[in-house]
Formats: structure tokens, C-alpha cells, sequence
């Protein structure tokens, strides 16, 4: 079973290609939909998405989270494995229904993450059927970086990371570029 993920759509009536953003710890869809405007003109004939996470966010109650984080708001280690494994399922329904609701292969998608929502793409994108065209990954981290080397698929990946996080160590970085490069990825 899998939740349906809410999401507002930016862009052309006819897309030529898809960037679906997925928000960090706390926050909501809106939060990254944002820079679909100063994208668009570089990305004519896109269209983006953001959805919320499906789930209402402990430590803030306005945001979602993709799954607890227990040493932040209290849960299980299984609690957040549990809770990770449902959201990669919300997350693959969601992005199988706007490839097929927007006409294009996954070749045409690109996932933009944030934090937690690069956590999701890093899990996600390596699992896919389809390779898509890549992974954008802003301040987050490998879930688990011993499965990346079992990877289905291996789209290109790019990952960026200020060396100020209080949040997630900016050496998570490193850690993920190693683990994804030594398992043939290009990042």
C-alpha cells in the first residue's frame, strides 16, 4: 500500500522533461517549489513537482518528514527504518504516476533533493527499473551506503553540501561521493 503524496505542479501545459524536488526534515513541498522560478527559464519545456512527505512532522507541526529521525524527535531505530521503507514506496508511486500523467520516460526526470529529501533521492533513484536522467543532492546523506553497491540502476549524480550544517555533518558528502563512485556511479 502506498499514501498518496500531495503536490502542487509548476510549468508548461506539455512537458518535455520533469524535476520533482523533495523537501528536508520539517519542512513542506512549497518550501523547495520555490526555485522552480528561477529554473524555468533555463528549463524551457520542464515541469516540477514538490510534494509534501506523508508524514506530519514531529518537531513541527506546520512540516512533514519523510521518516523520524530519533536522536531529533524521539523515535526508534525501527520506527525510522519502518517509516524510510514507506516513504521510498509513497515516493516511487508518486513519481511512476507523474511520469505517466506527464508523457515522459524516466530519461526525462531529474530528482532535486534537500537534507532528508536528498536522503529519499539517494535511496530511491538507485532502485528504479529505469535509469532517470539524475540526482541532484543538496546537504544530505547516504541512508545506507553499503546497498548503493547493489544499485538496479546508476544515474549520474551531483551532490553539494555547505561546510556550516548543524544538521547533517558536511563530511556526509564525502562519505556518500566515495561510496556511490566506488560502486560506478558518476558523481
Amino acid at each position: 500500500m502506498t499514501r498518496e503524496l500531495k503536490s502542487e505542479r509548476r510549468g508548461p501545459e506539455k512537458a518535455g522533461s520533469v524535476v520533482i524536488f523533495l523537501h528536508g526534515y520539517g519542512a513542506d513541498g512549497a518550501d523547495l517549489l520555490g526555485l522552480a522560478d528561477p529554473l524555468a527559464p533555463h528549463l524551457p519545456d520542464t515541469v516540477f513537482y514538490a510534494p509534501d512527505a506523508p508524514e506530519p512532522c514531529a518537531n513541527n507541526p506546520m512540516g512533514y518528514q519523510w521518516f523520524p529521525i530519533p536522536w531529533m524527535d524521539g523515535s526508534t531505530e525501527e520506527q525510522a527504518r519502518s517509516s524510510a521503507a514507506q516513504s521510498f514506496n509513497d515516493i516511487n508511486a508518486f513519481i511512476d504516476k507523474v511520469l505517466a500523467d506527464e508523457g515522459v520516460g524516466p530519461e526525462r526526470l531529474a530528482l532535486v533533493g534537500f537534507s532528508q529529501g536528498t536522503m529519499m533521492a539517494l535511496a530511491v533513484a538507485p532502485e528504479r527499473a529505469r535509469e532517470i536522467a539524475g540526482v541532484v543532492g543538496f546537504s544530505g546523506r547516504l541512508l545506507d551506503p553499503d546497498r548503493v553497491a547493489d544499485a538496479r540502476v546508476k544515474p549520474p549524480i551531483l551532490l553539494l553540501h555547505g561546510d556550516q550544517d548543524p544538521v547533517v555533518p558536511f563530511e556526509s558528502m564525502s562519505v556518500a561521493g566515495e561510496a556511490l563512485q566506488q560502486a560506478g556511479f558518476t558523481v
